[in-house]
């Protein structure tokens, strides 16, 4: 997906707004298993994907937990490094080899300052993780792991086909063979 897609797809904005926008990316890309944002770390810069999928995850002594997937169009960033300039929570691995368009907050921080059009389409970035946040927060806490994989499976069935079960499983919040007799109920 191309950045300008991408932008408008957060919030159109006044062309001229975008063009000074757009002057802050870089394309990268990156092979699969790349650690692009990392735990304890205050991360300095904000990534959209352009292709491939990417997973948020916090280790903990048990394992690693999976809490978010994302994919062509979205955003990848620590909210908590790019809103209050703190040490992440979790790191996002690539689970793809990855293009991606970056840039840097501080940067951004800069623009929001200058232009009131860029300001608002920061906003809007914001509120829609902040919706995505509630969203999963709201179905680990009141589905059941069936009804949160149905869920995914509903609203992105390409991760199925892209993302190992490890992965899915960690993020349903339950074993391989749980997933395993989910998976068996329902064909």
């Amino acid at each position: 997906m191309h950045i300008e897609q991408i932008i408008d797809n957060i919030y159109p904005i006044h062309p001229v707004s975008k063009a000074k926008l757009l002057d802050l990316f870089t394309e990268v890309r990156l092979p699969k298993q790349s650690i692009v944002l990392k735990a304890n770390r205050v991360e300095s810069k904000l990534l959209f994907i352009k292709k491939g999928i990417v997973r948020a995850f916090v280790a903990q002594p048990e394992g690693e937990v999976t809490f978010w997937f994302g994919k062509e169009g979205d955003v990848v960033l620590s909210m908590k490094s790019y809103v209050k300039g703190l040490p992440a929570y979790e790191s996002i691995e690539l689970l793809e080899d990855s293009q991606l368009y970056e840039i840097q907050s501080e940067r951004l921080q800069k623009l929001f300052d200058q232009d009131v059009h860029i300001a608002n389409w920061g906003r809007k970035l914001a509120e829609q993780e902040l919706i995505k946040t509630e969203e999963r927060l709201i179905s680990r806490q009141f589905k059941t792991a069936s009804e949160r994989y149905m869920e995914l499976l509903n609203q992105n069935p390409d991760l199925l086909q892209r993302v190992l079960l490890k992965h899915i499983a960690s993020y349903l919040g339950i074993t391989q063979v749980s997933l395993s007799r989910i998976r068996s109920s329902i064909r």
